[in-house]
């Protein structure tokens, strides 16, 4: 069912964009390239299972779970307000 001037599907193609996008941007950010033994920032060594779980990190645990509470603090993205979610 149309409404308006958008077609047959628009709103589910819509949501399959937004999704595509995330996706895409979650795996611009994954470590890529060779990792370090040492961390960028305390320099403290990187465990072996790290790396081998993990190739291209750069980051100890410590370190990381940092920039990524400081990450989350930044982004600002509200759910609640977003288009997507009054689709429900």
């Amino acid at each position: 069912m149309a409404t308006g001037w958008a077609g047959d599907g628009a709103v589910q193609d819509q949501i399959d964009a937004t999704v595509c996008d995330a996706i895409r941007r979650a795996r611009s950010r994954l470590p890529q390239g060779p990792g370090r033994s040492h961390c960028e920032e305390c320099e403290a060594p990187i465990p072996d299972a790290r790396r081998a779980a993990l190739p291209g990190v750069r980051l100890c645990v410590a370190c990381q779970e940092q920039h990524d509470a400081d990450e989350a603090a930044v982004t600002g993205y509200n759910r609640r307000g977003s288009k997507d979610s009054q689709l429900r």
